[in-house]
């Protein structure tokens, strides 16, 4: 599931009905980088967020880069659509749910 955060109220009442049901114990965050590992503006405002779900949820918080994760997705998604596993259309919340996915196994695999 992805949550639209242009409507706050609505995105809120999903991400608290989310950890209610889910009561996880670290929160795992992808930060996007440069493609050279520098910071940007977009970096420093997923590491605030992620700041924030810490305070708000009183959980640990994880951060995982996730350069490419995007692209990488789209790129699976096309294919299974070009080898007819999948007929619709790449919509961006199918990526960035994929996207999700794959950060959270980043982290998972991590040592």
């Amino acid at each position: 599931m992805t949550i639209d955060r242009r409507d706050d109220v609505d995105a809120d009442a999903k991400l608290n009905a989310l950890f209610e049901e889910w009561q996880p114990d670290v929160i795992v965050v992808g930060v996007p980088y440069n493609m050279d590992g520098s910071e940007s503006a977009i970096t420093a405002l997923a590491i605030t967020f992620g700041d924030q779900l810490a305070n708000r949820f009183a959980r640990p918080v994880e951060r995982v880069d996730e350069r490419l994760t995007s692209a990488e997705a789209a790129g699976i998604l096309r294919s299974q659509r070009q080898s007819g596993q999948r007929r619709k259309k790449v919509r961006k919340g199918d990526i960035d749910s994929l996207a999700a996915q794959l950060i959270a196994d980043s982290w998972l695999r991590q040592d």
